[in-house]
């Protein structure tokens, strides 16, 4: 007898076996129910991990807070019970009511903890995406920073605030952008959220929990008011300024002023030489041998000349690097540059070609990366807080 063709699904099957079937009907659930399902298994995984549920307290971390907020809301939800009943193999929705959130908390949700705490959220309200979590110790700063007391002394600053500002006036004082790297020393001015600061005092340098060096200042601004707060919270506190401002020191001369007076030209280069001579020595040393100057003119003039110029070793040089420069004294930015190096200037005699020994003034033993981050500080206002350490070859802050 030929088989018969059957064409039954499982169902059907089953139900020729005599196995009753049940369709499960899976139910659809809303953005609002996928939020709080996803939500709770977030606290769920909290504490599978963690082995207790979130708590509420300033001591703990960022994420455990906002479970613990989270956790106490679908609590005393009973939408939120009904949804996630089924789910919670760990009785969380009935844990003891002690750890209901502080008071202070009560009436705050998930975003108004996230700012309370520091944090932005998407636009999207999904506190799975932080744009910005401020650190503890950012957020410290910042309150640092704004916590001021009455200068009682404030009447032995006053003159000080008065001449800065009429050097200001004068142009004999400037002001320059603060950069990230800038350091901070003792009795330097800067402009903090439109307000002049004297650094009055720097402490003891300490260390940082990263390891970082760190000292207490006392610093006073100008509407006689002063706090007392640690050198990188200024620090920050200033780069975060979009006005934040270093007041330059007057004794540096108007290298970049406004003004052009005797001696001083519209504009200028900085060049940085390295000989081709054969001395022995300088051979030596040709890789970290190098002529600083400052000139007002072209530099392919200035030293077309060099193999018959002691000046230039008697000898051909090339040039490494100029930095073109606005509105300074050429004399004393040079005089301040070969200073900065005195330390590793060259000492060396050279024979003119009448057989006159020279002893050249504007060559130094310095790397050139160093001599670039010297002129990036001339640049920002301030190279007078720094010296060039010969022994490490580095720019140091002045202590």
């Amino acid at each position: 007898m030929a088989k018969a063709e059957y064409n039954v699904d499982d169902d059907a099957l089953l139900a020729e076996l005599g196995v009753e079937v049940e369709a499960k009907k899976v139910a659809k659930r809303t953005p609002r129910e996928e939020r709080i399902i996803a939500g709770f298994e977030e606290i769920k995984r909290f504490v599978e991990e963690h082995g207790h549920i979130p708590q509420h307290g300033e001591d703990k971390d960022i994420f455990e807070r906002l479970y613990a907020v989270r956790l106490d809301k679908i609590r005393e939800s009973a939408e939120c019970r009904e949804i996630l009943e089924s789910t919670d193999i760990k009785s969380l929705l009935e844990a003891d009511s002690s750890q209901a959130m502080a008071a202070s908390s009560e009436e705050m949700n998930d975003d108004e903890l996230l700012a309370e705490l520091g944090v932005s959220t998407s636009d999207d309200n999904d506190i799975t995406k932080l744009k910005h979590v401020r650190t503890r110790a950012e957020i410290k700063a910042a309150e640092e920073v704004a916590q001021r007391d009455l200068c009682n002394d404030f009447s032995s600053f006053e003159p000080l605030f008065t001449k800065v500002k009429r050097e200001l006036e004068s142009g004999e004082r400037l002001t320059r952008q603060f950069k990230e790297n800038a350091t901070i020393s003792q009795n330097e001015f800067f402009i903090l959220n439109g307000q002049i600061a004297y650094v009055a005092i720097v402490g003891d340098q300490i260390k940082a929990p990263n390891g970082a060096t760190d000292a207490r200042l006392r610093v006073i601004y100008d509407n006689g008011t002063e706090s007392d707060l640690l050198m990188r919270s200024l620090q920050r506190a200033l780069y975060k300024d979009d006005a934040g401002r270093r007041i330059t020191d007057p004794n540096a001369g108007p290298l970049f002023s406004d003004e052009v007076s005797d001696g001083d030209i519209e504009s200028g280069t900085i060049y940085v030489l390295r000989s081709k001579s054969e001395h022995p020595e300088i051979q030596q040393n040709r890789e970290v041998l190098h002529k600083i100057g400052v000139t007002g003119g072209d530099i392919e003039k200035r030293i077309a000349n060099a193999k018959n110029d002691p000046t230039f070793l008697m000898a051909d040089v090339e040039v490494v690097a100029t930095y073109k420069l606005s509105n300074i004294n050429r004399v004393k930015l040079e005089n301040l540059v070969h200073k900065f190096f005195e330390s590793a200037r060259l000492n060396i005699e050279i024979k003119d070609r009448f057989g006159k020994p020279i002893v050249p003034r504007e060559w130094f033993l310095v790397p050139f990366f160093v001599i670039d981050e010297m002129v990036e500080k001339i640049k920002d206002g301030s190279m007078l807080n720094f010296s060039y350490d010969i022994s490490s070859s580095k720019i140091i802050a002045n202590k």
